[in-house]
């Protein structure tokens, strides 16, 4: 007799129950994930005091003197654009909303060259590209003082834009790998007075130079005025020397320098990604696009009110504006002096309390609106500085701290553009509609308050995650450590392929939970599991289409974690995709020949195309017989092998098969299995990924089982068959979570 049960829909309390319970298990899941370490285990904290002069000496007086002097002219040529915005409106002609938005043009370029420059400073010689960069910047100063027309401008200036895109990205990452983490405030803020001098000295100077002249031109001086000390110091950073990247967190954690390890290529879009599963970068980086929003403008629009509401000439506008400024140069020292320490203690606290810097900003930003005269307005702007001046020289160090040491520059280059593409380039032309509409102080009272709020609350969530995040850096460079000591002890036992520790998410679902797997060369590697197991997301993982959270990614030793698709098929992994591997309007042979243009990075002259069509078609005579048919006429089985024979003409260091049996005839199986065997026996390395384990291990010399996000199982191919349970598992689909994990004999 049936069980009356069968057919039914499963009860509702019992699915909700199930449900709750796999909820459950992946906040467990989560809950055990990496360890958080104890404070004296992070780098810089709990270390003892370093002071300030033993920290210059560490790094070298040259950078930290000549970064600054940078930063000083940097200052000069804001300072001529934002004082001067009144008498050039006038000269050129342009309204408020124009004149924000040639300045809003400028901060584009400053975001893309920003993202350009620090990714090629991330990959070669930083203080080379910081002084050319800043020469060709001079250059474009000096031409700004003789442009006639504001389309000219506008030109111009997104050229100065994009020379001075590196200041902040590429000179922090400098900064950061030349002075150690225990002194890292200090010597910031010190680089920071330098800057700041010069922008309370710049104004004077250029509205001084500008006043003496005199006449509807004379702001052209300004600028020709501004290039010539930028050009000198540009000229002096050629002969500074690039220091070691990370090489005082490595110190700090594991006592020396990591060397001899080749760094892999790092792509935008895989940097974006990882930054942004950095917790505290995350939400330092959504505080930056809110603050961009309110303080970018802001000394442009500041300027237009004090010449609408006072009618100030340029000196009296870089009085009002730049003087109180001078009381917060005499703050910035001691408020590093007093975070460094802070910080050896307690990071979260000393992120939070830089947060809260930002809330006096915007109180004395309404007072300063507010005032009567001059003189009032100065007193509130020196108010102001005092709280501003220290939050922004410390958020650099901080970030410094947390930001991966290979792309530092890149990082925060990525920070860069969000304050100025997204929240700069946003309130520009905000804050200049609303002044076209209404006046400047209103733009300002609408837009800088909020932002400083905004940007002040999401910081101090962002203290809550920075010493998970400091774990990982640790977490990190020992890994690479144990790495670089394999290699040297073994060279002849580094994997192809390597995954390691490897965390992924979709969204906020984790869905790889410290997953490690590797394969030898030439060897043939079966990854099996029940659906939903995470086997295809680890193979994306490995091919690029996912980035993740935690953990390396390594091709034959070489860290390949942030590099992209592309940069991965060019250093030879290659996905097979089940039932997608083809283009469908393109005959087989136009497929096959677009895939043998694409060049591996390590050959050493143009592919045979004509010998890997012969070879195809040798292992695939079907599709020799029908070179000129279109894709989409091939039946599913002669597709699979199209799509395995383009990927073969790439001639893959690591060929990964996701699901090649997937749909079709036992015959048309058959059939693909020879020739992945044959691939084999030519000692080809693979992946194969199967639903069938009898598929998989017919050609697999190890295996890996997963389920739920871990790995089970790691072993010989032929052990997994002895473990009944797992077995089962992937024939029936039930689960074996119930079952301790298990690693066969690698002998």
């Amino acid at each position: 007799m049936s069980d009356p049960s069968e057919g039914r829909p499963p009860d509702a309390g019992a699915l909700s129950d199930q449900i709750l319970a796999a909820e459950a298990e992946r906040q467990a899941e989560l809950a055990a994930g990496p360890a958080i370490l104890d404070d004296n285990q992070l780098p810089g904290v709990g270390a003892k005091e370093l002071s300030l002069r033993e920290a210059i000496s560490i790094g070298g007086v040259s950078t930290i003197v000549l970064l600054g002097a940078l930063d000083a002219t940097d200052a000069l040529g804001i300072s001529a654009m934002g004082l001067l915005g009144p008498d050039i409106q006038q000269s050129l002609g342009v309204s408020d909303a124009v004149l924000g938005t040639i300045t809003a043009g400028g901060n584009v370029f400053i975001v893309a060259g920003g993202l350009l420059l620090s990714r090629i400073a991330d990959n070669s010689n930083r203080a080379r590209l910081v002084a050319l960069a800043t020469i060709f910047w001079s250059a474009m100063t000096l031409l700004l003082g003789f442009v006639q027309t504001a389309f000219w401008f506008f030109i111009v200036n997104c050229a100065i834009a994009f020379g001075r895109s590196q200041t902040h990205p590429v000179q922090g990452a400098i900064m950061a790998d030349s002075y150690p983490i225990e002194a890292r405030a200090r010597v910031y803020a010190a680089k920071d007075v330098a800057g700041r001098s010069g922008a309370f000295i710049a104004p004077l100077a250029v509205g001084g130079l500008v006043s003496l002249i005199g006449g509807d031109d004379a702001w052209r001086w300004g600028f020709i005025a501004a290039s010539i000390p930028t050009l000198i110091v540009g000229a002096a950073i050629l002969f500074l020397t690039d220091p070691p990247r990370g090489q005082f967190e490595q110190r700090s954690t594991i006592g020396e320098t990591l060397t001899g390890m080749k760094p892999g290529p790092i792509s935008l879009g895989a940097a974006f990604q990882r930054l942004f599963k950095v917790q505290t970068i995350r939400w330092v980086f959504m505080a930056a696009v809110a603050m961009g929003f309110g303080l970018i403008s802001d000394g442009l629009f500041l300027n237009l009110y004090l010449d609408e509401r006072f009618d100030l000439g340029p000196f009296e506008r870089a009085l009002a504006n730049s003087t109180p400024g001078v009381i917060a140069l005499f703050m910035i020292p001691f408020v590093a002096k007093w975070y460094d320490a802070f910080y050896r203690r307690t990071p979260p606290r000393a992120l939070a309390l830089l947060g809260a810097l930002f809330f006096p900003m915007a109180f004395f930003t309404v007072l300063q609106l507010l005032m009567p005269s001059p003189l009032t307005f100065a007193v509130m702007t020196g108010l102001k500085a005092l709280f501003a001046a220290p939050a922004f020289s410390l958020l650099g160090p901080t970030l410094a701290n947390v930001n991966p040491y290979r792309m530092r520059a890149l990082g925060s280059a990525i920070g860069v553009s969000l304050v100025f593409g997204v929240g700069g380039l946003g309130g520009a032309i905000l804050m200049g509609l609303i002044s076209d509409a209404t006046s400047p102080r209103t733009a300002l009272l609408a837009v800088v308050p909020a932002a400083m709020i905004i940007g002040g609350l999401l910081t101090i969530n962002g203290s809550r995650h920075i010493r998970a995040d400091l774990s990982l850096v640790v977490e990190e460079i020992k890994e690479e450590k144990a790495e670089r000591d394999r290699m040297r002890a073994d060279p002849s036992d580094i994997p192809v392929l390597q995954l390691h520790n490897i965390d992924f998410s979709y969204g906020p679902v984790q869905v790889l939970f410290d997953v490690d797997l590797e394969v030898a060369r030439g060897e043939t590697l079966a990854l099996l599991g029940t659906n939903g197991a995470g086997k295809s997301t680890a193979l994306r993982v490995a091919a690029g289409l996912g980035i993740p959270s935690r953990g390396v990614v390594r091709l034959n030793g070489r860290n390949m974690t942030l590099a992209s698709p592309e940069q991965r098929v060019r250093e030879g992994i290659f996905l097979l995709p089940g039932g997608q591997g083809v283009f469908p309007h393109l005959s087989v042979l136009e497929n096959l020949k677009t895939s043998a243009a694409i060049v591996r990075s390590d050959a050493d002259s143009k592919p045979d195309i004509a010998g890997r069509l012969d070879r195809a078609f040798e292992l695939f005579p079907v599709l020799g017989q029908r070179p000129k048919t279109p894709a989409h006429n091939l039946s599913g089985g002669q597709k699979q092998m199209l799509a395995l024979a383009r990927v073969i003409m790439h001639d893959p260091e690591v060929l990964i098969i996701d699901e090649l049996s997937l749909g079709l005839a036992p015959v048309v199986i058959q059939d693909l299995l020879t020739v992945v065997g044959r691939l084999r026996d030519a000692g080809q390395t693979m992946i194969i990924v199967e639903q069938s384990l009898n598929v998989a291990l017919a050609l697999a010399d190890r295996a890996v089982f997963m389920e739920k996000g871990h790995v089970r199982f790691t072993g010989p191919a032929q052990s997994l068959l002895e473990r009944d349970d797992l077995a089962r598992a992937v024939f029936l689909g039930r689960d074996a979570a119930t079952d301790p994990p298990a690693h066969g004999d690698e002998g």
